[in-house]
């Protein structure tokens, strides 16, 4: 039984270690090429970077050509006409005469804001929306990492309860053959066997299900990265991971309420709800606009004489607002109730950002413990393995005592790399936190792999 064990272990790290099996750092550039959120977070940060030349353009001059052309027609009657002889000898007297007249007119005229307080505070909200956009934009780099590290992990955690449930399978496929053998010779009861028989039945069914989330999990995978299914590269074997450095939380917890990106962006928004209080009071002020234009218009009638005029105009404009039915006011106390719904979100997203710091280091440290927990109960678990083996060769063991302390062995084995894949996230996710979170952090986690 030992040796078929082992043959079943070795063929599973085989296929684990395939010569094209992908490593997280290649899943993660499949990831940034297709990954339609973070595309879509891209287009987004592209489309504030318009933001800024849109709010400069209204303070800049405005530049408008018009023209028209008309024509005007009809017939006028005067008491002075004209005497016209008929070839009959009679004669007509023609008082009325045709009256067409076309006009025509260009103008250019010319704009150039003086005093514009709501313009100046929208432009300078525009520049803070580039810069929400940007944070928000690097938010979704640092989601990006966790995402596909956390699919990544899954898969691997769900292929290790596969192969271990497939490796229980075996063993006890093997337990339950030498007990039907036992019993047919004599030397153990019926007992045994449906002992083992209903151990066989159950990791069928455990087989069955831990393929099923096996699945499901490399379809979460591709759901991020696209095109077809890829062999994962694994942890390598008694991997040692690194405590967080710095190892005091609170460095990193000042850094959570300084450079979280949630953190910026709720920031920018409190500073642009400001500006937005500015920009509606704004409507109680007077505007003063520089104006100026150039007019030219031509006349061509059959009664008066063709005539050109061409003038030019430049001077101030001055609005004052006097009443406009109490808008103004209601839309100022609106921004007021936006500006502290923004200091209040401000104040929940500087608790978030905290709160998962707290998480993530309690993870991360707990999870450490974990590790050397489990990695020492592996080591007594296959020390129980082995004496039970050696007892049920000697009669003081029952079958049922080998394939508890089987179960116990495989259980420890695919808690133990659950644990180092969660410890792993949670420091990911630690720097996230903090907003120190880059592509480069990729680069030790990707060295745990095995190649």
């Amino acid at each position: 039984m030992q040796k078929s064990l082992i043959a079943v272990l070795l063929a599973g790290t085989f296929l684990s270690l395939d010569a094209n099996a992908a490593d997280l750092i290649q899943v993660y550039q499949q990831a940034l090429a297709n990954d339609a959120v973070y595309a879509s977070a891209r287009a987004s940060e592209l489309a504030g970077r318009e933001r800024v030349p849109q709010g400069k353009a209204a303070l800049l001059p405005t530049i408008v050509g018009s023209g028209f052309v008309s024509r005007n027609t009809g017939d006028s009657v005067s008491g002075v006409g004209q005497v016209i002889t008929n070839p009959d000898g009679t004669t007509d007297f023609i008082n009325s005469s045709s009256n067409n007249v076309t006009q025509k007119q260009y103008q250019i005229s010319l704009t150039q804001p003086l005093f514009r307080w709501d313009r100046w505070q929208t432009y300078q909200q525009s520049k803070l929306q580039e810069a929400i956009s940007e944070a928000q934009f690097a938010q979704a780099q640092q989601d990006l990492i966790t995402r596909v590290a956390q699919a990544y992990f899954d898969v691997l955690a769900a292929q290790d309860t596969l192969e271990s449930t497939r490796s229980q399978k075996s063993a006890v496929t093997e337990q339950l053959a030498s007990a039907k053998r036992n019993f047919e010779v004599g030397t153990q009861t019926i007992t045994d066997t449906h002992e083992a028989q209903a151990a066989y039945d159950l990791v069928i069914a455990q087989e069955f299900a831990a393929s099923a989330d096996l699945e499901n999990r490399r379809s979460a995978l591709l759901a991020i990265i696209g095109g077809d299914n890829v062999a994962l590269a694994p942890l390598r074997p008694g991997v040692t991971l690194a405590s967080p450095q710095p190892a005091t939380i609170e460095p990193w917890l000042s850094a959570a309420q300084s450079q979280n990106y949630g953190v910026t962006v709720s920031e920018l928004t409190l500073e642009s709800a400001k500006r937005d209080i500015a920009r509606n009071r704004a409507g109680h002020l007077p505007t003063l606009d520089l104006v100026s234009s150039h007019t030219r218009s031509l006349n061509n009638g059959q009664i008066y004489n063709t005539s050109r005029t061409t003038g030019n105009a430049i001077g101030v404009q001055l609005n004052v607002p006097i009443f406009n039915g109490f808008a103004v006011t209601s839309r100022v106390r609106e921004s007021i109730a936006l500006e502290d719904r923004a200091r209040n979100d401000l104040e929940s997203t500087r608790r978030n950002a905290v709160l998962g710091v707290r998480q993530a280091y309690l993870g991360v440290n707990s999870g450490l413990a974990q590790v050397r927990a489990l990695e020492a109960a592996e080591i007594s678990s296959q020390s129980a393995l082995d004496s039970n083996k050696l007892g049920y060769q000697v009669g003081v063991r029952i079958n049922i005592d080998v394939l508890n302390a089987q179960r116990q062995l495989f259980s420890t084995q695919t808690d133990l790399a659950r644990a180092r894949y969660n410890t792993i996230m949670n420091g990911l996710r630690l720097k996230a936190s903090a907003g120190s979170l880059r592509e480069a952090d990729l680069i030790p986690v990707n060295a745990l792999l095995a190649r």
